[in-house]
């Protein structure tokens, strides 16, 4: 309820400005589009969703933010990428706030002793023009274990907003949380955690 709020205050105060911007397309669905440089990530539009099985009644969702990192990018090299991001567990959020402060707690995500988690790449797989697996390293609840991740291209351009270059993906994963130490209630709620994530990033000076 508070990222639905939130979502539509900025567009309220933004809406204006993106009248103009409606009447073209701001982002380039063509991998080419892509200006070689070092990224930043864009907290605001960056955020990892997870999911799990509840009791198998419903896969239930939340979602981490407030991310940062940076992307190494070049179109013209698109395999030697490289890709290192850190969340701040203090982040996560579902549709409950007592449930938030229970994953917060030292039976789930333990967020006093392990506040961020990581990802670093190690090696990026073109599969087509567009989508790409990313392999690397997940540093979760005080484990790192290798993953990789399917990539999409989304798009890249000038941000009508900030005029700042921006390229977006989306990736989707699946990690056990029982390797990973997070096993309360498992496998009752389910082990198997499937990732989605959109990632902004914005082109460095």
């Amino acid at each position: 309820m508070r990222t639905l709020i939130l979502a539509g205050g900025l567009l309220s105060a933004f809406g204006a400005g993106l009248v103009g911007a409606t009447a073209q397309q701001v982002a380039s669905p063509d991998p080419a589009s892509v200006r070689a440089g070092t990224y930043k990530v864009e907290p605001y539009h960056t955020q990892a969703d997870f999911s799990v099985s509840h009791f198998g009644f419903t896969n239930f969702a939340g979602v981490f933010s407030g991310a940062s990192g940076s992307l190494v990018l070049d179109p013209a090299k698109p395999s030697a990428a490289r890709l290192e991001v850190a969340i701040p567990i203090q982040s996560v959020q579902t549709t409950s706030a007592q449930l938030d402060g229970m994953l917060k707690g030292d039976q789930w995500f333990d967020a006093a002793k392990f506040p961020t988690a990581t990802f670093a790449s190690t090696k990026v797989a073109l599969l087509s023009k567009d989508s790409a697996d990313i392999s690397g390293n997940l540093t979760l609840h005080g484990v790192t274990k290798a993953i990789t991740l399917k990539t999409h291209f989304i798009g890249a351009g000038v941000n009508p907003l900030d005029k700042s270059f921006t390229v977006g993906f989306e990736a989707t994963g699946t990690i056990k949380r029982s390797e990973f130490g997070v096993s309360t209630y498992a496998p009752l709620i389910g082990d198997d955690v499937r990732l989605t994530i959109a990632g902004a990033f914005v082109l460095q000076p």
